[in-house]
């Protein structure tokens, strides 16, 4: 039988400062945030855009390049892996 872990136990297996950095398409963003949130921003749907994320899958940032997103992640004195 598979162990089930919660979220919390989950991000704090093993590397709770572990990050990942993923691209994501800025139709994700759009799709998921509330419109008040977004106002002023001009984004193209098809845009690609780079998140990072806990290990539990939770989005913290979103940076227009990669290595933003690196420097967010090291600036906040994380440890971020790549997702191909």
């Amino acid at each position: 039988m598979t162990p089930v872990l919660s979220t919390e136990a989950f991000a704090n297996l093993g590397a709770p400062d572990l990050v990942y950095v993923r691209p994501i398409r800025a139709s994700e963003i759009l799709a998921d945030t509330p419109v008040e949130q977004i106002k002023g921003f001009s984004l193209d749907p098809e845009q690609v855009l780079y998140a990072v994320h806990r290990a539990d899958g939770e989005r913290l940032a979103v940076m227009t390049d990669k290595d933003s997103a690196v420097a967010a992640a090291l600036a906040h004195e994380l440890a971020p892996v790549s997702v191909h």
